[in-house]
């Protein structure tokens, strides 16, 4: 885990996959317009080829070259918010490889808000594609000890930007019949979108087939399951089993500190999105049977915070 720069740049120019930071969450990186590069991500991070990737520059004029038919409102969204947790979902042109999107016309645009990639990918004579450093399905990486600790043997550098600062994905809008749509919920909140171009479409989660990166229903879990539900009813009944606890601003005093994780003692979204992941991830590795959680509030980054909770819950019930 090192910070230089040109290492990261010349093992991505010769179509190795290099770890970088951004201010969601940790990328595996590689050339977004090698296969061979591309396939390297897949492999590493045992993710399936119909999930696509999405395609990083250092900011939208880097990456509007690789797409076609820019609807107004997509300039209008990346003048306000790239660099930044914004991935826009475009027409793509026949330079970005089929194995990037999945065999989809469109392509994810993302420009990170993260200085040391940003000054990587200005460096760079592509773009990058990067999903999340992490095995395929789950816990995203804020940290890059987070990414040492799942492919530190597999992949051969981890440029260290520190922790992620935002700590969930970036929002992606496309634009089906001109209409702005977010097919992903994220670090930048609809309400935000919504004050900058109107009413936004929501779609729902897809379970296959995804039209966008991060749609698969069944994503980011912990390997111990995790319930959602109201705390306290599911303390009284787990009672009797070890669990863990994962919630917004409460502590609960029947159970030790160290087994529960409080996002934001002050009720703040933007701190508990950037701690979620971490939370997860020390929980699944403590000595418990269940991950006990909460939804937050619908609205701000607490949809997004939901968003990754759903999909990381188990179906698992209480069978004691």
């Amino acid at each position: 885990m090192e910070t230089n720069i040109q290492t990261a740049k010349r093992l991505l120019e010769a179509d190795e996959v290099v770890a970088i930071p951004t201010e969601t969450v940790y990328g595996l990186a590689g050339n977004a317009l090698s296969n061979a590069a591309i396939v390297k991500i897949f492999a590493v991070k045992e993710r399936p080829f119909f999930d696509p990737l999405i395609v990083h520059g250092a900011d939208f004029e880097h990456l509007k070259a690789y797409v076609q038919n820019i609807p107004a409102t997509a300039y209008e969204l990346a003048r306000h918010f790239m660099p930044g947790p914004l991935t826009l979902l475009l027409e793509r042109r026949e330079s970005i490889p089929d194995l990037i999107t999945a065999g989809s016309p469109w392509v994810g645009l993302r420009a990170p808000a993260h200085p040391l990639t940003n000054e990587l990918l200005q460096q760079l004579d592509f773009p990058l594609a990067a999903p999340s450093a992490n095995p395929f399905g789950y816990i995203s990486p804020t940290t890059a000890a987070h990414v040492a600790q799942q492919l530190g043997d597999k992949i051969p550098y981890i440029l260290d930007g520190g922790v992620c600062n935002v700590g969930v994905e970036s929002t992606i809008v496309g634009f089906p019949n001109g209409k702005p749509t977010v097919y992903r919920k994220g670090g930048l909140a609809i309400e935000t979108l919504e004050n900058i171009i109107g009413p936004v479409e929501v779609l729902a989660v897809s379970s296959s087939n995804p039209q966008a990166p991060g749609m698969l229903k069944s994503h980011y879990a912990p390997r111990i399951p995790l319930v959602l539900g109201n705390i306290p009813e599911m303390l009284d009944e787990w009672a009797g089993k070890k669990v863990g606890i994962l919630s917004f601003f409460r502590q609960y005093t029947t159970l030790p500190a160290e087994q529960q994780v409080t996002l934001s003692p002050n009720g703040n979204f933007a701190e508990a999105a950037q701690k979620l992941f971490s939370a997860m991830r020390y929980l699944d590795q403590l000595d418990i049977d269940v991950i006990l959680a909460e939804l937050l509030p619908e609205k701000d980054l607490g949809r997004a915070i939901n968003d990754r909770l759903r999909r990381a819950a188990s179906d698992m019930k209480n069978s004691s």
